[in-house]
């Protein structure tokens, strides 16, 4: 009898702990009964469980939880075409959320996965078809605020069917594909290699042109301070004879000694010098004569 109650007990509790489920916060939960989703009763509105804790009919009830918060869809960058027929490597990101749970569910079987792969296509289609109405100036200097937000409503048409809101299309980042990029740069470096080759051209011709200034310049004042260097020594030389002249006309004779003496001591100046003279040679009229006067 007791093994009875233990067995009723025991099955009265996997009937309890399989009749109940609980709903976190920030998801939602939909029952699935004999394949289909259950409906609120006398309705064809599909019942959609809030946070909370709730009753199902065991091993005939199925729950499917599905995260009802705004979810990002950040896939890697892909390439895009504009009207002027050049390849644009576009990155960007959707933010989406669950709008209607039994037709995501549906489409979908409740795959995150699945759900932002089906998204991911619908949104480029949109963003394709709004790239290949616009330049690249159009794109990259005004309008893009405008191309993300048709994008956005394009896709919003067809994620219908997925029972998905979309809330926002941005893109990220917009750059070349890395074969354009790299022409573009090497272009870039030959524009301003020829600009620098320019700059340096005009920085030496003007160097040159203000060296040669310079060097006129300095050629001149040598030839001025040489000429007046010139002129100074002859107008030195002319009162030193005029000195000598007057000199001479006031006492030849003393200025015949002076003169000697100072050839005397300008000869005899180095004690290492040898000269060869003959001693009864003028050179030494007042050297010979005691008297110092002149033979």
């Amino acid at each position: 009898m007791k093994n009875i109650i233990v067995a009723i007990l025991v099955i009265l509790g996997v009937l309890a702990s399989g009749s109940l489920f609980v709903v976190k916060e920030g998801t939602r939960a939909i029952v699935i009964q004999f394949g289909k989703v259950q409906k609120d009763s006398g309705t064809d509105i599909t019942k959609v469980f809030a946070p909370g804790l709730y009753f199902k009919v065991p091993f005939i009830d199925t729950v499917r939880h599905l995260d009802a918060r705004v979810q990002t869809l950040d896939d890697a960058p892909d390439r895009f075409v504009t009207s002027e027929k050049k390849d644009l490597i576009v990155d960007s990101y959707v933010k989406w959320r669950i709008d209607d749970f039994e037709r995501y569910y549906l489409s979908t079987g409740g795959n995150r996965l699945q759900a932002e792969a089906l998204l991911k296509q619908k949104v480029n289609n949109g963003l394709r078809s709004e790239f290949g109405t616009r330049t690249i100036p159009q794109i990259v200097s005004g309008e893009r605020s405008e191309l993300m937000n048709e994008a956005m409503e394009q896709a919003s048409e067809s994620s219908d069917e997925l029972g998905i809101e979309i809330v926002d299309v941005r893109v990220k980042q917009i750059n070349l594909p890395l074969e354009v990029s790299n022409s573009i740069f090497q272009r870039m470096r030959a524009e301003r290699a020829a600009v620098a080759r320019e700059h340096r051209s005009e920085g030496q011709e003007q160097a040159d042109i203000i060296r040669a200034e310079i060097d006129a310049r300095v050629t001149i004042m040598l030839a001025d301070a040489e000429r007046k260097a010139r002129q100074m020594r002859g107008q030195g030389d002319a009162e030193a004879a005029s000195i000598y002249a007057n000199t001479y006309s006031k006492n030849p004779e003393f200025y015949s000694f002076l003169r000697s003496m100072d050839a005397y001591r300008s000869s005899f100046n180095s004690k290492q010098d040898v000269l060869i003279v003959d001693p009864s040679s003028d050179f030494f009229n007042y050297l010979n004569n005691q008297n110092g006067i002149r033979k």
